[in-house]
């Protein structure tokens, strides 16, 4: 039967996440997770896509805390659950939402160690940022994710694509929240519905990637793979496929080792052979 195997969380959006053994879920998802963002001077989120040394910004979360590490930096402490900072307006792909700033010295810190502008918001906890209706409920929300509250992918998938190759990524590369073990390479692209610990997730879509993969995680380095081969073996209407977009149900608990239930199946997504 497969098993959750890994939880990441990402506190800050495109820094380095958390491997955690067990966690929370709120109606965003796991808790706290993509809470926290980078903009620049036009309010615009930021990523690895445009600074790739994000990837070497750690995370952790002690105390109440939120403790972001670089290298040659001495720590950044954030409180956990502040509802202070100035209110403004962000930009997220096509959707606006409401953050707060983090203060100056957050600003400078990252934007010291990145060389480049930014600022650190987190969502302000009124804000209820939807779900694209195309694909979720009305009651669907997430925070600052790329678009959907889970990211799933299993262990064979990425020992698929590693043989395909020839080389040996690590799982953090794909940035996913939950990681499945103990079931064949790309059977969640067949996956509609599944249960672990009683909370139900859709799989509406796939999730089509873009540069971030080929950064490395530990060097912010950047290469052509895996886009290279996702390009010979997982590409559909121009764009790559790895893993799968989750939605839930209800808020709860994970923990690694829990067994997944597969309750509906489908035709591959995208449509190809595995």
């Amino acid at each position: 039967m497969p098993t959750l195997s890994q939880i990441f969380v990402y506190p800050v959006k495109s820094l380095a996440g958390i491997s955690v053994d067990h966690w929370p879920v709120d109606s965003k998802g796991l808790l706290y997770d993509r809470k926290w963002m980078l903009i620049d001077n036009n309010a615009q989120f930021l990523s690895q896509r445009r600074f790739p040394k994000m990837a070497l910004i750690k995370t952790r979360i002690v105390d109440e805390k939120l403790i972001l590490s670089a290298p040659n930096q001495a720590d950044l402490a954030l409180p956990l659950d502040a509802d202070d900072g100035e209110e403004i307006e962000v930009v997220i792909w096509d959707d606006r939402c409401l953050a707060k700033t983090c203060g100056e010295v957050a600003d400078r810190w990252l934007s010291e160690f990145l060389q480049g502008d930014c600022r650190l918001v987190y969502q302000a906890d009124h804000d209820i940022r939807k779900v694209d209706p195309d694909y979720a409920f009305d009651t669907d929300q997430t925070a600052f994710s790329d678009g959907f509250p889970f990211l799933i992918v299993s262990e064979n998938s990425l020992n698929a694509l590693n043989q395909a190759m020839q080389l040996e990524f690590d799982m953090q590369r794909f940035r996913p929240n939950l990681v499945v073990a103990e079931c064949d390479s790309y059977a969640e692209d067949t996956w509609r519905r599944i249960t672990i610990n009683d909370i139900s997730f859709r799989l509406p879509k796939p999730c089509s990637r873009c540069s971030v993969p080929t950064i490395d995680p530990l060097t912010a380095e950047t290469g052509k793979e895996p886009l290279t081969t996702l390009n010979r073996l997982r590409k559909w209407e121009n764009k790559v496929y790895f893993g799968q977009n989750a939605l839930h149900n209800k808020p709860g608990s994970l923990s690694v080792g829990e067994s997944l239930h597969i309750d509906e199946t489908g035709e591959n997504q995208p449509p190809l052979e595995r």
